[in-house]
Order: structure tokens, then C-alpha cells, then sequence
């Protein structure tokens, strides 16, 4: 479950850039960071006055919200009733912060997100905005919720908040320490839970009276939930001076301006334990205490709750860099829904970091070694470098790595800032102490870890250089201290100018004078100047760069990360070009065909992101006259000659949504050439002898059984086969006792070849019946739903004709044979039934081709001549059908992640008699449904390529229950061995979402209290469905409870029993019914 928020607002101070972080909210609907249905109303609100305080930028954002909702609503006026089913989330970003130019809200987190739609940098924003709307704010009323920014806050995934009958307004608390509270506020709370008075820094007595019976206290996080009738009462008061002060129209009125405080000048009026007067004597100035007046009329009716969340915890994110780089070096606590890590969005080498080290946003290239409790952050250095322990970098880029080379770099803060002055844009450096606090008096604190008199007699500089002469001693502090050059009238100024200060023996006189001759700046006259906009462009930037190096090392290490979320991302900022510039260099340099069909893919992914769901379905036709002479150039194996003229083709399909679909379909298909380059690799594993060749006109006939796949199927589906590994365990079956699949062959005196497919059985009809006698008629061997494809790319791919070729059909086969061939084709399946019949059948022609053309094959030649076939065909398909159909038994095939392709067989020992207990209790069921394989495959190629989450680990899944179910047949244990099927039907509907049709499903519905387990054959959405049931010789009963079951259309079930003893060649006489001939087994 998530809140769904009417309207989410982010609050920023006056002059921080409200464009920018409006762009920052706007991106964050586009990659899907705002969950599946992100609020209407999006909107970063600027503060009207420099110092409004959190109270004021909450009245602000209300008036703004509903007045938003009110022009949606179609009314003229701002009114209140928007208020009653709106769900509000405020954020308010607060005040600037000393690690992190941007605030503590774009504080960005050591996490990924493997699981995220698009890849993105974690700030601390979106870890609040997680937490409020999947935990914290779930199954609250409509009303508005306040959340500061300027705190890490974890919360469990069940917070356990209750909201029956709720009213009024709810804080929410967090239990901590009593120490940890005596710099913080903590909420006075009674045992119903009304909040009776907030104490902050309070005595020991006060805050021991706030504890509960475990000894924490509930700390005030900066939480609370006004429901719809209290914030109509709040807006309420926009409207009555002084508070109309606090709003943008006061500010448009002329109003003076007010500060004022959520907690206290809002909240507090409804503690239990206030009364007026001192509550509104609590007002610093007379209109401070005027506004309390006015908000003590306005809510004081409404109770205040408290809600301790337990196991929640609360970090303020002070001022401390101790405390800064220990939040982003130390795991959240286990309630939290994120995962720190070391290294975040970064191109790094691990081997470098020291445990308890962090990277986030960085592209840090060659030995940059990092020390335990160090932070880096949004940096692109060169190294070598050696950065120490309790260090935090941020914001610098390559220019700075020569003078960072050496420098004796421990326990400081080192932080590169975009400035705006005025209209001059520049980079200016900032360097501090890790110990060093901002606001005390020189006298008696620090700057880079050393009183500031040993600071002054290291480097020569005096107070006069930092502070004017008037400035009180008490104001003299590192803030105020213009320590940080900024211009000089005649040099560049750099990282080196501030880098000295470390160092200043090593620099001389000549770092010194340069340092007076610069205009220098302190951190508090900073602030101001600090471009946000370019700050947040800049990391924006350097995400993307990193990103780039990413998609590099995933494809060149064959790594299973999906680069999905990325390339979205980059659609989503603009950044597309610079991807898909990378993908083209991966793919053009690779040298590797398999890494190289990869990246084309993932130029499809961009290209699919791109036209943003229109344009058409993904799936669709491939060859456009405009993409051919490219495809040529990949299929004669020049991939980067392919690649640059697809990138050059690929400028003139981007101007809309349905090109860029088509141009992504292309991309499809030339990927579909590189991974049948790849896959046919294994032509190398086939091995053709010689044999006596038969007499003219004698038929050479093989019969093969079919195959059930009991697991592991998909693993054996190129390109994960080779990328990833695969294991499948099949069995050889006769269906209704026989063998259903077969071809024959012979020699006849005609050069031609005579292609005909049979019905059923070898003695049917005639179904179909082609003649080629030009090498013209076999062009089309590769269009699958040619006629006759599938032979003709046999007599291709067994050589017995050579195509192309300049010598004419009709002269090969007089030269090597004397004459033609006749092929006629059988099977009793229907069409899709998902027995594996397509590649069994090519193995049985390819088989009788051979033998008829006097040559011999071994099975396993066989098993890899196929595999060849099917990508000649270009319809692809894995190696699991003709293993199960051609190996005799129950086996596994496996293959290793690695190319060439090469399938291993192993023949699994059951115990006796466990195979008749096999075919007592193995029941095919025809479903009537047909399946459309070709999208099916299409897909999971696809998701594959992407290396979706779902789709790696389904496939780790995949094979190692394959290797469960092998163990069980091992066994001979059948009710672990149904446990196998009912996982692998699971595992072949997340490999295939909609492989189950709803009348199969009714079906195994209605199955499943008969059987220990059951799966769709081949890849599901139709077919067969083979069960394995409880008890021997179900046929009748099954057909009594299915015959039963409504909406399953034709169904009827087949008896199936393994065949031990495999196919087999046979020579036979001029009849194919003559059986005179003796049997030839293949070799083995």
C-alpha cells in the first residue's frame, strides 16, 4: 500500500532556486520515484521572507496548495473545501546546510536501488518521501502532513499508527536517549497519548519526566499531521494580520514580514498543559505574540496526539562533519527500507576503499585509495591519490587531482562550490577541519583541527586578513572568517590556493601574497552566491559520466546489472545521446559478437524509452530496405563497419514516437544476427563421418519420440544459455504409444529436391508438396513461415547443397549424387503443443539427410547441427527439444556460460522399476489452446538482454531446479519430484507473464487435488499440459473431473510413456512400408 497525495509541495528559502528544485520534483514524477500514481499538483513553493521560519512556510504552502486546488476545482476564490478530501505532503528543505550546497534535503545517500524503474542518485528527499508515503503516512485520513528535510528518519515497514476515529492533530515521535534529547525537543506526552507541552533542551528533571517505562524519551522529528478540518482552520488564519505576513499574498499586500515556528508558535497551542497566557507571553516580539494569539483561537479546540513509532530512529544532520561523514559511513538501522553501501552510482575500483569508507556520484579513475571513515562525494579525480581517514570531498573535478597529488589530506573538508555573483559565474574552493565548529569564538575553537593561533604562526596569516578591525571578538568565528579565495585580478584561481593552508612551509611567501592579493569570501558571505541550479546540473552531469563508464563495464564483463533503469533515466534528462554514443562504441569495439548483440539490444531499450509507450508495440517487422546494407555488413561479420552505418541509419528514425519503435525493432533484429553468429559457434561440435551410400530410391526413415521438459526450460534459450548457463531435464515419450515425429528420405534420378509434408503418419495423404529446381527457390530458407523453410535450410546446413553459389542447383546434385533428394515430413502434434516438435523433426530430417547423402552424425552432432539450423531459419529457440527428443530416457543437458556453445548430455539412473511408475503416473493433456511461441521468445530475449531483476535471478532459479528434479528422479521420489513441476510452471510464468491461458488455468485448477504436481509443456500459453498424479492410471478419472469443469473447451488426454530406446535410421527398400531392410542405430 502507498498514501496517494493530492498535492506534494517542497518549500525553499527565499532566492534558493525554486526552478531548480522544481525541475529536481518534476524528474522524480518522470522516473516513477513518486510511485505508481504520483500527486496531481507538484510544486516547489519559495519562502516570501529570507527568515519565515518553518511555521510561516507551512501557513505559505497551505494557502498555495489549496489555492492550486481551488483554480482546479473551477473556483475563482481560494477556498477551504478543497481541504476536505485532499491528502497534503509538505516538505520543508530549511535552512542551508555546511556539507551539501544544495541542503539537506538533496543530501545525497550511499544507496542503490537495483529494484527502481530508473536509475537515480538517493537523496535524503527521497528517502523521506519513501518513508512518509509507503510507511508513515499509509492508511491516514485526508488532512496535511508537515515533514522537515534536515534529518535522516527510519521508520519500520508496519509503524502501527492508530487512526480510528482520529481527530485533531498528530505529532509523530521517535524513542531516543536521554542524553541524545538534551539538544533536541521532546514531546510531554500523558498516558492517552495527548501531547501535554514540548521541551526542548531541557533540564535532566525535564526531559526524566518525558521518559517512558524502558527509559527512552519520544523525540520531537520534525512529523505532524493536521487532519482536514484543523488545516481548514490554519488556512483560515492566512487571511488575519499579523499572519497574512507569513503568505506570498502578504508579501504582495505589503505586510511586514514574521517568523514563526511550526512547533512552537503552531503546534504548541494545542498542548494539553498551556494556557493562553503563557503560551502567547512565549512570543518573542509584539507580533510574534499577536499571531499566537490569533492561532490559539483558531486550533486550540483541536487535541494534540502523539505517536511513538517503535524502532523508529531519528538523526538531526548537524553541523558536525564527525557527524556527517559517521551518518553516511555507518548502516541505517534495520527498520530502514534502504541498504548503504560502500560504493553508490560510481566508477571506482573497490579494491582501493577501505571498509567504513563511502563513494557516491564519483568517477574516480586510476589508484585513488580511500581510508576508512572518509566520504566522497560528486567528484571526478585522477589518481594516484591517497586520501586519509575522517575526510569528506565533494564537488571536484579532474582539474583538481594534480594539486591534490601529494597533499597530506586527514580529518578535513574539502568542497568545491558553484558561485553566482551577481552575473559572473565561478568555482570556488572551501577547505576545513573535521573537528572544527562554524559558530565559536576564535579564542576558544578551531580551524583545520589547530587553535587558530598555531593556525595564524604556521601560515602567516593574521585576524586582520579574515575579520574587519570592528567586528566583536564574540563574532570572530570560522563562519565570518573570509578565509576562501574567490577572484584575483590577475590569475586563475584553483584548488592549490586554498590546498596551502595544509601545507604552508612547503609554499613560502609566494602562496601567502597570492592568498592577500585574492578578493576572498567567507562560508557566511558564500551562502547567498551558492548556484544550486548549477550545482544540481553539475552532479546531474557527472551521474551520467559515471553511467557511461557503467554500461562499459557491465557489457565487457558480462555482468548480470541491468542497464535498464539507466537508459531510462537518461531519456528522462536528456542524456540519451551520450548513452547511446557508448553503446555504440561497446558495441563496434567489443570484438566479441556476443557483447556486441548486447549492446544492440540495449540500443533498442533507449530507443523503446524514447518514444515514452507510443508509437506501437515493441515486437514487429525488422527488415526495412533503408537498414539492409547495415545488416549486411553484420552478417559478413564486420560488426563495427555494422554498428557505425546502424548509428548513422538510426539519426534519421528519431522524430517520433512510432520511428523510434521501428528504429528499435531493427536494432532488435541486428542484435538477432550477432547472437545467431554467436550460437553458431557451435558448428564446431558437429562432427559428419562417412557412411556407404544407399541404393537409389531407398527410403532412410527416423522416428522420433517427443520431449517433456520437467524443468530448468528458458535456461536453454540463447542468449542466456551462453550468458548464463543452462541445465534442463527432459524426457524421451511415446505419445499413445508411439513415436510421433519422422522423416524419410531417398535418392531420386531427378536433380531436384521434392519437399513434402505428410499428415499424421508416414502412410497419410499428402498434405503439401514443393519442388525446387533452381538454387533461386531455396532463397527464402530463411523466412520461417515460408513454404517448406525448415527442409530447405536442412539441405543448407547439411551441405549436401551449397547455397549460395555460382554452380546452378541442378548441377550440384548431378555432380555429388546423381541425382535429387524426396523429403517427406510427419507429425501427429498439433501445432504448438509445446512436445518440442519443430526441433525434433529438423533433427530427424537432418538425421535421414545425412544418412540418405551417405554421411553419418553422432547424436550429439546432431543436437548442435540443429541449433545451427534454427538460427539459420532465424527462429532462433534453445537446444532443450532435440536433447529430449533425440537422447533416449531421462536425461539433463546442460551448457556453460561461455561460447562457443556446447550442449553436455548426462543420462539421469532411476531406480528399477521407477520408469514404469513414471508412465503409470505421467498423463498428457491437450488444451485445446494454441501457442504463439514467437512473441513469447521475443520477450524473454528482451528482458534478458535488459538483465531485468526478475529475469536473472528466475534464471538462477531455473537451473538450479533443474538440478533438484534430476536428484529427485535419482530418487525415484515423486511427490518432490511434482514439487519440481509446480515450481517450474511458476518459474515459466515470470519468464513469460501471460504464458497461462485462463481456461488452462481452470483446468489445472481443478487438477490440482489429483496430482503432485503439473506444467504447461514447452513455453506455455497453450499446448500440452503434462501431470503427474497421486495415482497409477488416472486417464478415466481425470477425464470425469476435467468433462466436469466449465469453460475448457476440447480438451482430451493422451497416455505417455519414456522411450528408452530413442530414435533410430533405417535403411529401408524403395516401399516405405517395406521393413525388410535391417535397422540402423546412429551412432552414439
Amino acid at each position: 500500500m502507498a498514501a496517494e497525495w493530492s498535492v506534494l509541495l517542497l518549500t525553499c528559502q527565499r532566492g534558493g532556486c525554486v526552478s531548480a528544485f522544481q525541475r529536481e520534483l518534476e524528474a522524480r514524477r518522470l522516473r516513477g520515484g513518486l510511485g505508481p500514481r504520483p500527486p496531481a499538483l507538484l510544486l516547489a513553493v519559495e519562502d516570501p521572507w529570507a527568515r519565515l521560519g518553518s511555521g510561516g512556510a507551512t501557513l505559505n504552502a497551505l494557502l498555495v496548495a489549496a489555492e492550486h486546488l481551488s483554480a482546479r476545482a473551477g473556483c475563482t476564490v481560494v477556498t477551504s473545501d478543497v481541504l476536505r478530501e485532499a491528502r497534503i505532503l509538505i516538505l520543508h528543505m530549511g535552512r542551508d546546510f555546511s556539507f551539501d550546497d544544495c541542503g539537506r534535503a538533496f543530501t545525497c545517500l550511499p544507496v542503490e536501488e537495483p529494484g527502481a524503474p530508473a536509475e537515480a542518485l538517493v537523496c535524503n528527499l527521497d528517502s523521506l518521501l519513501g518513508t512518509m508515503t509507503h510507511r508513515l503516512c499509509v492508511g491516514s485520513p485526508p488532512g496535511v502532513w508537515v515533514c522537515s528535510t534536515d534529518m535522516l528518519l527510519t521508520v519500520p515497514s508496519a509503524p502501527g499508527i492508530d487512526w480510528d476515529g482520529f481527530q485533531g492533530v498528530r505529532v509523530i515521535a521517535v524513542p531516543g536517549s536521554q542524553a541524545y534529547a538534551r539538544n533536541h525537543g521532546v514531546y510531554l506526552a500523558d498516558e492517552q497519548g495527548l501531547v501535554r507541552d514540548i521541551i526542548y533542551k531541557g533540564t535532566e528533571a525535564q526531559i526524566q519526566q518525558c521518559a517512558g517505562p524502558d527509559g527512552t524519551v519520544p523525540l520531537v522529528c520534525g512529523v505532524v499531521f493536521f487532519s482536514s478540518d484543523a488545516a481548514e482552520q490554519l488556512l483560515a488564519t492566512h487571511v488575519i494580520p499579523p499572519l497574512d505576513a507569513c503568505t506570498y499574498m502578504g508579501l504582495d499586500s505589503g505586510a511586514p514580514p514574521i517568523q514563526l515556528s511550526l512547533f512552537f508558535d503552531i503546534v504548541l497551542c494545542m498542548a494539553g498543559g498551556m494556557t493562553k497566557e503563557d503560551f502567547v507571553k512565549g512570543g518573542g516580539d509584539a507580533s510574534v505574540r499577536s499571531a499566537r494569539s490569533v492561532l490559539w483561537t483558531a486550533l486550540r479546540a483541536f487535541p494534540l496526539s502523539m505517536a511513538c513509532i517503535p524502532n523508529a530512529s531519528y538523526d538531526y544532520m548537524t553541523t558536525s562533519a564527525s557527524d556527517h561523514i559517521r551518518s553516511l559511513t555507518l548502516l541505517p538501522g534495520s527498520a530502514s527500507h534502504l541498504r548503504f553501501c560502500k560504493t553508490a552510482h560510481s566508477h571506482v575500483d573497490p579494491c582501493l576503499l577501505e571498509d567504513g569508507s563511502s563513494v557516491t556520484n564519483c568517477l574516480l579513475e586510476g589508484a585513488v585509495r580511500l581510508a576508512a571513515g572518509s566520504v566522497i562525494q560528486h567528484c571526478h579525480l585522477q589518481g594516484p591519490l591517497e586520501i586519509g581517514p575522517g575526510c569528506l570531498l565533494s564537488g571536484l573535478t579532474t582539474g583538481s587531482s594534480l594539486a591534490l597529488q601529494g597533499c597530506p589530506l586527514r580529518d578535513i573538508v574539502l568542497q568545491g562550490h558553484h558561485i553566482q555573483l551577481r552575473d559572473l559565474l565561478c568555482r570556488v574552493f572551501t577547505l576545513t577541519g573535521r573537528l572544527d565548529d562554524w559558530q565559536s569564538p576564535a579564542e576558544e575553537a578551531t580551524y583545520l583541527n589547530m587553535p587558530w593561533a598555531e593556525f595564524f604562526h604556521r601560515t602567516g596569516i593574521r585576524e586582520g586578513d579574515l575579520w574587519d578591525a570592528e567586528t566583536p571578538r564574540r563574532s570572530r568565528c570560522l563562519l565570518s572568517a573570509r578565509l576562501f579565495p574567490v577572484l584575483h585580478a590577475c590569475e586563475a584561481l584553483g584548488l592549490e590556493d586554498v590546498l596551502w593552508l595544509l601545507d604552508p612551509v612547503a609554499a613560502a611567501g609566494e602562496r601567502l601574497a597570492r592568498w592577500r592579493a585574492a578578493w576572498r569570501m567567507s562560508w557566511q558571505e558564500l551562502l547567498p552566491c551558492l548556484d544550486k541550479a548549477a550545482e544540481l546540473a553539475a552532479r546531474r552531469a557527472l551521474f551520467f559520466l559515471q553511467g557511461q563508464h557503467k554500461v562499459r563495464r557491465v557489457l565487457l564483463g558480462c555482468q548480470d546489472s541491468s542497464l535498464l533503469p539507466l537508459a531510462r533515466s537518461a531519456v528522462h534528462e536528456g542524456y540519451h545521446e551520450a548513452v547511446l554514443g557508448m553503446l555504440d562504441e561497446v558495441a563496434s569495439t567489443a570484438g566479441d559478437a556476443g557483447i556486441a548483440a548486447r549492446a544492440l539490444a540495449c540500443i533498442a531499450d533507449v530507443l523503446g524509452c524514447m518514444a515514452r509507450g507510443e508509437g506501437g508495440l515493441r515486437s514487429g517487422p525488422a527488415a526495412n530496405r533503408e537498414w539492409a546494407s547495415a545488416f549486411r555488413r553484420l552478417e559478413s561479420g564486420d560488426i563495427a563497419g555494422g554498428v557505425w552505418e546502424l548509428a548513422a541509419e538510426r539519426q534519421k528514425w528519431m522524430s517520433s514516437a512510432a520511428l523510434l519503435v521501428r528504429a528499435a525493432r531493427h536494432y532488435e533484429g541486428a542484435e538477432q544476427i550477432l547472437l545467431r553468429q554467436a550460437v553458431m559457434s557451435s558448428c564446431q561440435f558437429v562432427t559428419v563421418g562417412q557412411a556407404e551410400l544407399p541404393p537409389l530410391g531407398h527410403w532412410v526413415q527416423v522416428a522420433c519420440p517427443a520431449r517433456l521438459d520437467l524443468s530448468g526450460g528458458w535456461s536453454d534459450t540463447p542468449p542466456i544459455t551462453y550468458e548464463h548457463g543452462g541445465a534442463v531435464v527432459d524426457v524421451a515419450v511415446l505419445v499413445d504409444g508411439c513415436r510421433p515425429i519422422g522423416a524419410r528420405v531417398r535418392r531420386i534420378g531427378e536433380p531436384e529436391l521434392r519437399l513434402v509434408s505428410l499428415g499424421g503418419t508416414p502412410q497419410s495423404e499428402v498434405a503439401v508438396e514443393l519442388v525446387c529446381r533452381e538454387l533461386e527457390h531455396l532463397r527464402d530458407y530463411c523466412q520461417p513461415h515460408a513454404p517448406g523453410a525448415l527442409l530447405k535450410a536442412a539441405f543448407i546446413c547439411t551441405q549436401i547443397v551449397q547455397f549460395p553459389s555460382q554452380k546452378p542447383l541442378r548441377a550440384q546434385l548431378m555432380e555429388s549424387f546423381g541425382g535429387g533428394f524426396e523429403v517427406h515430413t510427419w507429425s501427429k502434434l498439433p501445432h504448438g503443443s509445446g512436445l518440442g516438435t519443430s526441433s525434433i523433426l529438423a533433427g530427424a530430417v537432418m538425421a535421414s539427410l545425412y544418412r540418405a547423402a551417405g554421411k553419418a552424425a553422432s547424436t550429439e552432432s546432431l543436437i548442435h547441427a540443429v541449433l545451427h539450423l534454427e538460427q539459420r531459419l532465424t527462429t532462433g529457440g534453445g537446444w532443450q527439444d532435440q536433447v529430449g527428443g533425440l537422447v533416449p530416457g531421462i536425461k539433463i543437458g546442460r551448457s556453460k556460460a561461455q561460447l562457443p556453445l556446447r550442449v553436455e548430455v548426462e543420462k539421469i539412473p532411476v531406480p528399477n522399476g521407477f520408469t514404469q511408475t513414471l508412465n503409470n503416473h505421467l498423463l498428457l493433456v491437450y488444451t485445446g489452446k494454441t501457442r504463439l511461441a514467437r512473441n513469447l521468445l521475443q520477450d524473454v530475449v528482451r528482458n534478458w538482454y535488459a538483465r531485468l531483476p526478475s529475469a536473472v535471478q528466475n534464471a538462477d532459479a531455473l537451473v538450479s531446479n533443474a538440478e533438484e528434479c534430476a536428484q529427485a528422479l535419482r530418487q525415484g521420489n515423486l511427490p518432490l519430484i511434482g514439487k519440481c513441476l509446480d515450481r517450474y510452471w511458476q518459474q515459466k510464468k515470470c519468464m513469460a507473464p501471460g504464458c497461462e491461458p485462463l481456461a488452462v488455468g481452470r483446468m489445472m485448477e481443478a487438477l490440482r487435488p489429483y496430482v503432485y504436481g503439473q506444467c504447461l509443456a514447452g513455453a506455455g500459453g497453450g499446448g500440452f499440459l503434462y501431470v503427474l498424479t497421486k495415482g497409477p492410471r488416472q486417464k478415466e478419472a481425470l477425464h470425469q473431473i476435467l468433462a466436469k469443469t466449465e469453460g475448457l473447451g476440447n480438451f482430451s488426454i493422451h497416455s505417455i510413456e519414456v522411450d528408452t530406446g530413442g530414435f533410430a535410421v533405417e535403411v529401408m527398400g524403395c516401399d516405405p512400408k517395406d521393413g525388410a531392410h535391417p535397422r540402423e542405430d546412429v551412432a552414439v
